[in-house]
């Protein structure tokens, strides 16, 4: 049973340019059902770049970032343990 799957005009465009190259390259045409398929079994195979690939991305800061960051931090002499913290957020 094949569904419908929206997609928007750039990915559009660019499913059909690399349908248009797997024809030139190849010589075979292809559905663009099946190059859908191949990337989905593509992405399957290696499954945790993939879902990797939705995370977040994040800059690792510079030195004057961090510096900034620890500006306003104070150390009170005094450490810190699970129990601690746990009496200063449940009472």
């Amino acid at each position: 049973m094949a569904t419908s799957v929206k997609l928007d005009e750039a990915t559009k465009s660019r499913l059909e340019r690399l349908q248009a190259e797997i024809r030139l390259e190849t010589g075979r045409r292809v559905t663009q059902q099946a190059v859908l398929e191949r990337l989905v079994d593509e992405a399957y195979a290696s499954k945790e770049e993939f879902i990797d690939s939705f995370h977040e991305t994040r800059v690792p800061l510079d030195a004057d970032a961090q510096e900034a960051f620890h500006e306003g931090t104070v150390a009170s002499g005094r450490q810190t343990d699970e129990e601690d913290i746990d009496e200063l957020l449940y009472g």
